[in-house]
């Protein structure tokens, strides 16, 4: 049996861990509930209360509540089901059979009330606040759930955490856990107890683990730089700075965070990082009732010492205005103890004492700024003013910024208009404003800088982090009475997040059903998120219409609004307001509708500083506050209040980025990791407000429960199949549960898991078979399981009956033998008590040891026999001592023959020796042909290098020259730059400042706003980059996880085929041909879901394609739009600030001339004739400037429209040139990549000689080294051989006798030598096969056994199935019974849902009729909704019921059926296969076929969409060029050269030359570019240079002819120059070519010689080898002598030790013999008398035991020398093995000896022949050598041949480039013939510019002179018309003549006008057409 998986945790902490169900699981409470029909009705404080029903009125229910007893009235629809009791405390909700709200909350109360506050719910955990600790976090409970599988333990963050961390180790994929909820809820908790888990379990160094699991307790000693030990104490520094006090927390997180922790290969943390979202820094500023600001504040104030209170000059904490609650404790926290932790965290955390106190240096200045005090200076002026300084003083001091700049900055900041700076008054309201501002943005900043310290303490380079898991805490979904922006932010996150919810959970399980192949009914949950999160980010959204409206001074809340409104009011997720509502609009978010006010968001996306205070505190004399300030991007105080000029009003210069654009940035980032990561939800709760522990808000928590999203994701669960296993798992775990139901041998996984299926009896909509996994529905595995335990608990409980048996027999054995050893001893002591009594009992007992003579004879009788051993020993000892004799006699004959093997092996080493100095020879001659070649190459190597260097250098001066072309380049365009902007300076000065600020402003408006699109357009690629790499993820993880199957497929199918081979070798034609089809059918599944994949792919790229085109589109037409409003805006502007101010001097003028006029005519009323000729000399001037108009302005505008065509005619030249050198550019580009790869395959080569060489040299070495080891060896043989030589010399007359048969054996012992090691390896081989053979036997018998144990428990299952059959069909009979009973109560349900739809048609009309009535019309939709849910669940569940009911009858009719149906398909089976064969080869061609397709399309569309980019590309550059200046241009141009240059230098020297080619010509073309764009921006700056040059228009023009001529002239000439350097190009791609094939050759060539190489190392290692023998023969020989030698010694030591010992027992012998004499004498002659012979014989005893003692002695002494004997014995018979097989072959010899010299005379004839033909041989071998030499040598003349043709080629391309470096110098020159001629070209078309712009000037001057003496006109003629009034009155003294021609005049003069005017409008729309 198992062990109990919880034996580490104790009883008090397993109660908050888990529930015994056997309680659960009562009998008497299921009946209870069966005999009550309970049932779930609303309650309102409850949320829902359990009911049982009492009786049925059509709708409505009549039930009774349980608690009260109470009879209720309840609609039908209203009521819910509940679960059995079994289902009580369910650890995951998706068990569920009734799966409801109520279920769902009853379940999450009862754990909560039992102390459990984990639940699964499908694939997720809630978690419920407990607001109290529980002992479920300490380190036994962390083992518990370590390496387990979330089944195994109860549910846990730890198991959640654990399976995090088990699957990035195990599949090297990113993890991250989501932990959200409200605030409250417990996520910063929980995020706290993931860290915990991880760093005990991930931890590098086991002694982390004794701090990990008390986190909440101080610890004191720490040592600093543990990393685990710095992730823990990171958590207190971001709690003191970032948590405050809530009314619905103590500890309440104001941020959001990400904490990504990075593990290495091994699973061991590497280094952490932690990134931040929305601080709350309002709550720094103020708090409501009850609640605190940041922890810090109150730990700091509290727990500072008082050397620190002085130093950081801190008051009481009553004193500051922002802590506005004062001193608010915490109920259980010191703030004191809880500072000195915070401060030991950060000494942990390497945060020096210096960072530290800078930093209480801000939070101490961030209070006192608070208690700044203004007030107003008087009540006629609004500037506030600041009485006392003090508090100022303090501030400064603590920021190290002066007190005068920071009261100057806030009470009187300089504000910029145009050009200037203003001091501006700042009232008391605006002050405040400003100081809480700024003490909000410093301690964000603070808090900033905290945390990328924390995170560069954590961040360790050394480990590099190979994944990481993130944990995300942050605020979950928020709705509020009124809701502002941070809500709107946090509501944004969280749609995000439920949409990545959705994705994974939801949208991945659909995909993967789809990609099985599974019939399955896909659930809409209208939970698409996309159109909410559109409304909020996409442009023209809620965001960045909100970031629109910042850039205007003049914009207010209530414009945003409108905005909004008029924008989103169709948007089906936004909602007007009512009227009478305070929300400004609502967003229909997935948890519900929210009210949004729009009050200060403004204010709120800006966050607007004052720019004064932040420029101090950039200037700080502090480091750290100047440091946190440094990169501080400022929107100021005057861009928000507004600066009104005499222009307008207006905003500050430069960027800023909203809060709104920054968190967007920050949200996508962190929404991009997790998608690229695996998510693991944890959804947190919060059980009630009032912070008690077990008491439930039960509406609160449905509330939370629908926001989290949890309801929805089980529901899905429990819909789909959640439990999936793969085929082979399902087989290898659950076989057990149907055996005999796959035969034995090879069966597809899938029809194994069919019959498995069908065998198992499930009912079909409880599975689905998919392609390569088998799903389930949520419940069956875990029935399956159960069964599967039972089955194996019956098997294990069946072993332990037999053990059990066993020892109960042993024991009773034992106990038999106990029994019979116990009745004997009874019986003896029986025997001992009868007897004990008896007196003659105890004289026997008493006598018996006192009587001598019975012991006597025995004595006797045993020395006697010792005596007899003696003798015996005595007589082998003398047949040994013959024997050795004998056999010393042998080893010294044999000894004799040895010596003469000596003498033989002697010569035989001789000979070899001879033989080695021939091999030393030949092999120092092929040594000395290997170094002539190897000096060779290196001379070719050399003189490679050589050519290497010298295109090196070629390139190296083409660089300079370049170099030096470029930086001529810049200095001219330097110099042009410099007199265009000497030229725009002296003409900018005459123009109004005033008129450039605002056309700037607008300017940068409107780019500000275009880049901020093109920031969206880019954050958008980004994202969809980031989908495009998680896809490859998924596709790489498949891939490896489809490899991997193959593999394991491979080796299953290995080992069957292995044992198929061994049981049934007839059926492997058949089993092959099963293998093939499989693999094949596996094949065609691979390629479906890849085929599928790729659809995937193809199709959403394709929706990515149309996206982009149409937002492509729309910004093109947008940016047309605004380019045409902007010219448009900007020409009106400028029309009506010139009539305005001209109007104004007019007015002036006319005014001024009014007033003389009327004192002239008071003082000259008789002069009328005077003033009737000057009215007819100003008549007469009129008409002269009229006709003089009319003229000049009809040659301009003639003059205009000719050169605009002509202009436009080059333009478009210019373009079409262009666009032919881009496509000579790509075309270049093209062979520069083939160059570039032939470049490297070239390296590669060389590569590979380098190698070849460098392993040639290293074999070189090693034979080098083998020599030197041979020739030391020889050395010593060589000495060897001489001490045997003298030994010889001294043996030589013993040995002549025998050294003629040895000679004659020589050659058979080295015959029978080799004979000998040929039968040894054959012996080894032998073996290893008898080994592999052996070791195959054994697997088969152990394979054989497990088959026969595994038939034997199948029998046994087979037995137990047929039982469960049995009452199978007894259930079958029961449920066809309650089948019956179903379908009425199906019928009965049909009727209901008539009713209800009727009632729903019925509703729907009273909502029509009754729209008025709102809140009864939603009342009711709301009921029938609620009812559509509920008979849709119940339809479901009658229809799930149908089909099991159904599933089993069909089973019962299938049975019947299956003897049938078996037959059938036995029939069919071979037929099937051919057409599946068949049909899986024809879809697997139409597949690939498809895939080719597809990847064509695909490849189109890429090259369709780079076109369009490309285009897209282009057109942008051109309006950049458009819009930018001249200096613009430069740079462009700059910087395409410094790209260009780069790419160069990578290219060969043709290539070079090739694009020196093309930068020159686009060099010529960017100048003709940047002519037309001097053109258009010169215009504006030469428009006041016409005037006075009226007279030489027409020489201008003749000029202006000429001067086109000449460049028409001048284009040609260029044109032309083109073409030849076209031609140029060409001819140089042919030498290319050339030079390609060249080193083609040679790379042949080189591979030969390499070939040759090759053939000569491998001669030199048969050399070797041939060499390596010789020496092991030799050695051989050697070792033989010496050992021969050594035996020798030893055996004439042992034959002298065994004389000396024989010497020592002769004299033992005789003296024992003699002794004996003695005795006999004695004994004789003493026979007589007994006294004297008892004497003798007690004498004799004595003697007998000396004697014995002696014996003894000598025992052991020939013992020794026994064991001695035998070892020489043991030798002796060794060398006789040995002398006897010498023997056999001597006396072979001399039986042969006759023969042999019979023979002698052929053998010396034969000799003389084997001579000759070994000399023969040894010539041919010699021959061959020399052969091979020669073909060296050969081949050596071939590669000096080819190297010196390689020679020719390189001189020849020397030459080559020679004339290349030539021809780019003539180019060089022409191109600077052109850059004159470009330059003078320039210079004339200045000219022209100048000229065109003077009379476009004097053109709209003249049409402005027009207007203003229409107006003057005008207002003559009103002035006229009140003097003639006035002159009326003096009629008497004017003639009344006069009055006629003054009005005749004067409407003359009108008509003349008003034609002018006309004329003049009508000139500017043709000059713009």
């Amino acid at each position: 049996m198992a062990d109990d998986p919880y034996a580490g945790v104790s009883a008090q902490e397993l109660q908050y861990l888990a529930v015994d169900r056997n309680k659960i699981n009562d009998p008497m409470v299921q009946a209870e509930w069966a005999s009550k029909k309970l049932i779930w009705i609303p309650h309102e404080i409850h949320g829902f209360c359990a009911a049982s029903i009492a009786s049925d009125h059509g709708d409505e229910i009549e039930v009774m509540v349980e608690e009260t007893g109470k009879r209720v009235r309840v609609h039908r629809d209203d009521c819910q089901k509940m679960n059995p009791p079994k289902f009580n405390k369910v650890e995951d909700m998706a068990e569920l059979t009734c799966l409801n709200e109520a279920s769902v909350l009853h379940n999450l109360k009862d754990r909560y009330f039992s102390g459990l506050i984990y639940t699964y719910s499908g694939l997720f955990c809630v978690v419920v606040n407990p607001y109290k600790r529980l002992p479920i976090y300490t380190e036994k409970v962390i083992e518990l759930y370590k390496g387990k599988k979330r089944h195994e333990v109860p549910p846990h963050v730890f198991a959640i955490t654990d399976t995090a961390y088990r699957s990035m180790l195990q599949d090297r994929e990113d993890q991250s856990i989501l932990c959200t909820g409200e605030s409250g809820a417990g996520k910063t908790e929980n995020t706290k107890k993931v860290i915990q888990y991880l760093a005990y379990v991930a931890a590098s160094s086991r002694s982390n683990r004794s701090s990990v699991s008390n986190l909440h307790v101080t610890q004191h000693v720490v040592q600093q730089g543990e990393l685990e030990n710095q992730l823990l104490q990171a958590n207190p520094i971001l709690e003191a700075f970032g948590n405050a006090k809530t009314i619905k927390n103590d500890n309440s997180s104001r941020f959001g965070k990400f904490i990504r922790i990075n593990f290495d290969s091994s699973g061991y943390i590497s280094g952490a990082n932690i990134e931040t979202y929305l601080l709350e820094k309002s709550r720094s500023v103020r708090q409501t009732e009850q609640e605190r600001s940041f922890h810090i504040f109150y730990q700091f104030l509290v727990g500072a010492t008082a050397e620190q209170r002085k130093e950081f000059l801190l008051d009481d904490i009553k004193n500051y205005r922002f802590l506005s609650g004062g001193k608010i404790p915490l109920t259980g926290v010191d703030d004191s103890a809880e500072f000195r932790s915070t401060s030991e965290a950060m000494g942990i955390m390497g945060i020096g004492p210096e960072e530290q106190s800078a930093i209480y240096r801000v939070v101490s200045s961030v209070l006192l700024f608070g208690n700044m005090q203004f007030k107003q200076e008087s009540r006629n002026s609004d500037q506030a003013s600041m009485p006392d300084d003090t508090v100022a003083q303090k501030v400064c001091h603590l920021l190290g910024i002066p007190v005068t700049g920071i009261v100057q900055a806030f009470l009187r900041p300089r504000i910029k208009v145009g050009r200037d700076y203003v001091t501006k008054a700042q009232t008391k309201e605006q002050v405040e404003f400003a100081v809480e501002a700024i003490s909000k943005a410093l301690y964000e900043r603070m808090f900033r800088w905290l945390v990328t310290r924390i995170n560069r303490s954590l961040d360790r380079t050394k480990r590099q982090g190979a994944s990481f898991i993130g944990i995300l805490d942050i605020a979950g979904f928020e709705i509020f009475k009124m809701n502002s922006f941070e809500q709107l932010c946090i509501n944004y996150t969280n749609e995000k997040l439920q949409q990545l919810f959705n994705h994974t959970m939801f949208i991945l399980e659909q995909e993967e059903y789809q990609r099985e192949g599974i019939e399955w009914k896909f659930i809409d949950f209208g939970l698409d998120l996309q159109p909410t999160i559109d409304l909020l980010e996409k442009p023209l959204g809620i965001l960045a219409l909100l970031d629109e409206e910042c850039w205007f001074p003049k914009a207010t809340d209530k414009t945003f609004i409108d905005k909004v409104v008029a924008q989103h009011s169709t948007h089906p997720k936004f909602r007007k307001p009512d009227f009478r509502a305070d929300a400004d609009f609502s967003l229909i978010h997935y948890a519900g509708q929210v009210d949004y006010s729009a009050s200060q968001w403004l204010m709120k996306n800006m966050d607007p500083l004052n720019e004064n205070v932040v420029s101090l505190m950039q200037g700080s004399s502090d480091p750290f506050v100047s440091t946190i300030w440094k990169d501080a991007e400022i929107v100021g105080m005057g861009a928000t209040a507004g600066g009104d000029t005499m222009f307008g009003s207006r905003t500050r210069k430069g960027m800023f980025r909203t809060v709104g654009q920054l968190y967007k940035e920050q949200l996508s980032k962190l929404m991009a990791t997790l998608r690229n990561t695996n998510p693991n939800f944890v959804r947190c709760i919060i059980p009630n407000h009032d912070k008690k522990a077990g008491k439930i808000d039960s509406p609160l928590v449905l509330e939370q429960l629908r926001c989290n999203g949890v309801l929805e994701g089980i529901r899905i669960c429990r819909q789909g199949f959640p439990n999936r296993i793969l085929f082979q798992e399902f087989r290898q775990r659950y076989e057990i549960l149907c055996p005999n139901c796959i035969p034995k041998g090879f069966m597809d996984g899938k029809k194994a898991v069919e019959r498995m299926i069908g065998a198992l009896e499930l009912d079909p909509n409880l599975y689905r078979i998919g392609q390569s996994k088998i799903f389930f529905r949520a419940g069956v595995l875990a029935h399956l399981e159960e069964e599967r335990d039972l089955k194996l608990t019956d098997v294990i409980i069946q072993f332990q009956s037999l053990c059990r048996g066993l020892i109960a027999r042993r024991n009773y054995q034992r106990r038999l033998q106990q029994l019979s050893a116990i009745r004997v001893i009874q019986r003896n002591c029986a025997a001992y008590l009868k007897l004990r009594n008896w007196a003659w009992w105890r004289l026997f007992t008493k006598v018996k040891p006192l009587l001598p003579v019975t012991g006597q004879e025995e004595k006797i009788s045993i020395k006697e026999k010792e005596l007899e051993k003696y003798k015996e020993n005595f007589e082998k000892q003398k047949a040994d001592y013959e024997e050795i004799e004998r056999r010393y006699a042998q080893i010294i004959e044999e000894k004799s023959i040895l010596a003469e093997q000596v003498q033989a092996s002697e010569e035989v080493a001789a000979e070899a020796e001879e033989a080695r100095r021939r091999i030393a020879s030949k092999k120092d001659e092929l040594e000395d042909i290997l170094h002539e070649m190897e000096i060779r190459i290196e001379e070719e190597e050399e003189k490679c290098n050589q050519l290497i260097d010298d295109r090196k250098k070629f390139q190296q001066t083409i660089t300079d020259l370049e170099d030096q072309l470029e930086e001529e380049e810049q200095s001219r365009q330097k110099l042009q730059l410099e007199k265009v902007s000497a030229e725009s300076k002296i003409k900018k000065l005459e123009e109004d400042l005033a008129v450039q600020d605002d056309t700037n402003q607008k300017l940068n408006k409107e780019k500000r706003s275009l880049e901020e699109r093109y920031s969206e357009v880019q954050s958008q690629l980004v994202e969809e980059e980031e989908k495009a790499k998680q896809l490859g993820k998924l596709k790489n993880k498949y891939e490896a996880i489809i490899a991997d199957l193959e593999e394991r497929l491979r080796k299953e199918t290995q080992a069957r085929q292995e044992l198929e081979k061994i049981k049934r070798r007839l059926e492997t034609e058949i089993n092959d041909l099963r293998e093939q089809l499989l693999e094949k059918r596996q094949q065609v599944e691979e390629l479906q879901g890849v085929l599928s994949k790729r659809e995937e792919e193809v199709q959403f790229t394709l929706q990515k394609v149309e996206e982009e085109g149409a937002a492509k589109s729309t910004f093109q037409k947008q940016l047309r739009d605004l380019q045409t409003q902007m010219q448009e805006l900007q020409e009106d502007l400028d029309a009506e600030k010139e009539a305005r101010n001209k109007a104004e001097k007019l007015k002036r003028d006319l005014n001024e001339e009014l007033e003389a006029l009327k004192t002239e005519l008071e003082e000259n009323l008789d002069a009328t004739a005077a003033v009737q000729d000057i009215r007819a000399k100003r008549e007469d001037e009129l008409r002269e400037l009229k006709q003089a108009l009319q003229t000049s302005q009809k040659q301009y505008e003639t003059n205009a429209h000719d050169l605009k065509h002509k202009y436009q005619q080059q333009a478009d030249q210019l373009n079409e040139d262009l666009d032919n050198v881009k496509k000579i550019k790509q075309t270049l580009e093209k062979t520069k990549q083939t160059l570039e790869a032939e470049n490297q395959d070239l390296c590669n080569d060389l590569k590979s000689v380098q190698m070849a060489k460098t392993e040639s040299e290293r074999k070189r070495k090693q034979v080098e080294q083998q020599l030197q080891e041979a020739t030391i060896k020889l050395q010593e043989t060589e000495r060897s051989r001489a001490d045997a030589t003298d030994k010889s010399n001294k043996l030589a007359l013993e040995l002549e006798s025998v050294s003629k048969q040895l000679e004659q054996a020589e050659t058979k012992t080295i015959q029978n030598s080799q004979k000998i090691s040929s039968l040894e390896a054959q012996l080894l081989d032998a073996q290893e096969l008898a080994n592999e053979e052996t070791k195959a036997k054994l697997l088969a018998q152990s394979k054989l056994r497990q088959a026969s144990d595994d038939i034997s428990s199948l029998n046994e299952r087979v037995e137990e199935e047929e039982e469960a059959k049995r009452q199978l069909e007894k259930q079958m009979s029961e449920l066809q019974a309650k089948n019956a009973e179903l379908k009425k109560k199906t019928e009965e349900d049909a009727n209901n849902m008539e009713n209800a739809e009727e009632q729903k048609k019925k509703l729907a009309r009273e909502v029509e009729a009754l729209t008025v009535r709102l809140e009864e019309s939603t009342t009711l939709a709301d009921k029938l909704e609620k009812s559509k849910k509920k008979l849709q669940a119940e339809v479901e569940d009658l229809t799930v019921e149908l089909e099991t009911q159904k599933s089993a009858v069909s089973n019962s009719d299938k049975k019947q059926k299956k003897f049938d149906q078996m037959l059938s398909d036995e029939k069919a089976v071979s037929q099937r296969l051919a057409n599946e064969r068949d049909n899986v080869e024809r879809e697997a061609r139409e597949k690939e076929t498809k895939i080719l397709n597809l990847q064509r399309e695909l490849e189109e569309l890429k090259e369709m969409y780079e076109k369009s980019e490309k285009g897209r590309l282009a057109s942008q550059r051109e309006l950049d060029d458009l819009i930018s200046t001249s200096s613009d241009v430069g740079k462009n141009v700059h910087e395409l050269e410094k790209a260009k240059r780069t790419l160069e230098s990578q290219v060969e020297e043709q290539r070079n030359t090739i694009e020196e080619l093309e930068d020159e010509l686009q060099c010529s073309e960017d100048a003709k570019l940047r002519l037309e764009v001097n053109m258009q921006a010169l215009k504006t700056q030469l428009e006041r240079e016409l005037q006075g040059k009226e007279e030489a228009v027409e020489d201008q023009k003749k000029l202006l002819l000429r001067q086109l001529r000449d460049m028409e002239a001048e284009l040609e000439d260029e044109r032309k120059q083109k073409a030849i350097a076209v031609n140029g190009r060409k001819k140089l791609e042919n030498d290319l070519k050339d030079y390609i094939q060249q080193v083609e050759m040679a790379n042949k060539v080189k591979e030969d010689a390499v070939k040759q190489l090759r053939r000569i190392q491998a001669q030199m290692k048969e050399n070797q080898r041939e060499l390596d023998e010789a020496r092991l023969a030799r050695e051989e020989i050697q070792g033989s002598l010496k050992e021969n030698e050594r035996k020798v010694k030893t055996l004439d030591a042992e034959i002298l030790q065994l004389q000396e010992d024989l010497a020592a027992a002769e004299k033992a012998k005789r003296n024992a013999e003699a002794e004996r004499d003695e005795l006999q004498d004695e004994l004789s002659s003493n026979t007589t008398g007994k006294s004297a012979l008892l004497e003798e014989k007690r004498r004799m005893d004595a003697r007998i035991q000396q004697l014995e003692e002696e014996l003894e002695e000598e025992q052991s002494n020939s013992e020794m020398l026994t064991d001695k004997a035998r070892k020489a014995l043991n030798q002796v018979e060794q060398l006789t093995t040995e002398l006897n097989t010498e023997r056999s072959l001597s006396q072979k010899m001399e039986n042969q000896r006759s023969t042999l010299e019979r023979q002698n005379k052929d053998l010396k004839e034969k000799l003389a022949e084997l001579e000759n033909q070994i000399r023969t041989r040894t010539k041919a071998t010699i021959a061959t050598l020399e052969g091979k030499v020669s073909n060296l040598e050969e081949q050596l003349d071939v590669e000096t041949k080819e190297r010196t043709q390689l020679q020719r080629l390189l001189r020849r391309q020397e030459k080559k480039l020679k004339d290349l470096a030539i021809q780019a110098e003539d180019e060089r020159r022409h191109a600077d013939q052109y850059k004159e001629q470009v330059e003078k070209m320039n210079n004339r078309v200045k000219a022209l510019k100048r000229q065109i712009d003077e009379a476009e000037e004097e053109i709209t001057r003249v049409n402005a002179q027009k207007r203003k003496l229409q107006r003057d006109l005008d207002e003559q003629m009103e002035q006229n018309e009140s003097a003639s009034r006035e002159i009326s009155s003096l009629k008497k003294y004017r003639p009344s003549a006069t009055a006629r021609p003054a009005r005749s005049l004067l409407s003359s003069i009108k008509t003349e006008l008003a034609d002018d005017d006309i004329s003049a409008d009508e000139t500017p729309e043709n000059s713009e057409a």
